[in-house]
């Protein structure tokens, strides 16, 4: 009796007390507001654009009652601080951007496009003139038409006043009372609460919402997905210089060893490595994959239709090298007018270092990848002597030291000439050029065994 009341009583625990008490605590949690917090803390660019998507969508999934920007940033891209206030301006959710410190050109322009504006103590809002990516330079007059007339609208929007938003851009138009001809205005936080561009002075998260009279809230941080981490490591300089090396390795090792597969296929698998990432975060465009891909097709040409090394080969190369570079630069339709010198460079010496370092383990390593125990397995290697009851000889023993020329080039296999008559033909490993001179060394097997012939 006693075992059966003890089995009664954790049967009504789990199945009745235990269910009502989750309910009514996800009912208690539900009742929360919930307060969505995402950072802006780097320069404002493709990866930045995306992240705040993927923010904005998690924070309409989770229902969110406020969202809160926390700020800190010297701005960046203009195209992606448009479609990111854009984003703002258009969001059913109220948007409060906390500037914790700065929150200057693209920053600014992110920051008047939100619902409400908090600072931090020592924080500084404005300085949006539009500037050149190496040289820090004010851009030409078009760029800061553009800027100027984005200020402007999103003041207007928001309810600022689109004078001094358009004065944070310009330094020739003067704002009385603010701001003299001559500078472009940057206001402290005392500046800012007094002409409307900011609510006030606070120095926490936590306070912000304190403002909005918040009671029962929980604050929800915005964290990468594992897909997002995933991408953010294939786009480090370091991997994404290891899938230029497998890509290179792949497509030298399928042409030399045809039929395999298994290069070729690490190569494509390493294409769409590196490509996919950059495109997923807006680095990479359309143009910039087409470009890599016209390089394959051009140095396909230049192997196997027209053999030489020549126009075709030397396009080639321009484009793969050219494609997998860009993908690596934010550009707008082949403008790079923004990008700096620095991130020019970095992504040259990635990929360059990447192909010189290919190349020098091609030429290492061919000789030696025989011996691999895992190549064998994918690959025929041995060899079958003739001393060990071997015999293959589909040519007569006459031709033998023979001398000819290459009708194709031999990369190792290929075409040539020999008394007038046409003969498949491979070398010892070495290319051999259209028109150079061979000598037969063996007869055995299907095709001839040549070297070239010096002088």
């Amino acid at each position: 009796m006693k075992l059966f009341c003890t089995l009664a009583f954790y049967v009504i625990v789990n199945l009745i007390v235990n269910p009502c008490l989750q309910a009514k605590s996800e009912q208690n949690t539900d009742s929360l507001q919930t307060v969505y917090v995402f950072e802006m803390m780097d320069d404002i660019d493709p990866r930045m654009n995306r992240k705040v998507r993927m923010a904005m969508e998690d924070a309409e999934r989770k229902n969110a009652a406020l969202i809160i920007v926390h700020m800190d940033t010297y701005g960046g891209a203009v195209n992606d601080a448009d479609e990111i206030r854009t984003l703002f301006l258009e969001s059913d959710i109220p948007i409060v951007s906390f500037i914790d410190k700065d929150a200057a050109s693209a920053g600014a322009l992110i920051s008047i496009a939100c619902d409400s504006i908090y600072m931090a103590k020592g924080g500084s809002i404005g300085a949006a003139t539009v500037v050149m990516g190496d040289t820090g330079e004010a851009a030409p007059d078009k760029y800061q038409s553009y800027m100027r007339s984005m200020m402007r609208s999103t003041a207007e929007a928001t309810g600022r006043d689109p004078k001094i938003a358009e004065a944070m851009v310009d330094e020739d138009l003067e704002v009385e009372g603010v701001s003299k001809a001559g500078e472009v205005i940057t206001f402290s936080v005392s500046e800012a609460i007094e002409n409307g561009f900011c609510e006030g002075e606070v120095g926490s998260i936590e306070e912000v919402v304190a403002r909005f009279g918040f009671k029962d809230f929980k604050i929800h941080e915005y964290e990468p997905s594992l897909s997002e981490d995933i991408i953010s490591i294939f786009l480090n300089p370091a991997v994404s210089g290891f899938l230029i090396l497998v890509i290179f390795a792949g497509i030298y090792f399928e042409i030399q060893t045809p039929g395999i597969g298994f290069p070729l296929a690490a190569s494509a698998i390493a294409v769409v490595l590196y490509f996919i990432p950059y495109y997923l975060t807006g680095l990479a465009s359309n143009w910039e994959m087409v470009l890599f891909i016209v390089g394959i097709i051009l140095l396909a040409v230049e192997i196997f239709v027209v053999p030489g090394f020549g126009v075709f080969g030397i396009l080639g190369i321009i484009c793969i090298l050219g494609g997998l570079t860009m993908g690596m630069l934010p550009n707008e339709q082949f403008d790079f007018t923004f990008v700096s010198s620095g991130k020019l460079f970095s992504a040259l010496l990635t990929v360059i270092l990447a192909a010189t370092v290919a190349t020098v383990l091609i030429f290492t390593l061919t000789p030696k990848i025989n011996q691999w125990e895992s190549f064998s397995r994918i690959s025929l290697a041995d060899t079958q002597q003739k001393s060990e009851g071997y015999t293959s000889s589909f040519y007569s023993a006459e031709l033998l030291g023979k001398e000819g020329f290459s009708y194709t080039r031999l990369m190792p296999s290929g075409k040539v000439i020999i008394e007038d008559e046409q003969y498949d033909a491979y070398s010892r490993g070495e290319f051999i050029d259209k028109g150079e001179k061979i000598k037969v060394i063996s007869t055995e097997g299907t095709s001839l065994r040549v070297r070239k012939v010096e002088g």
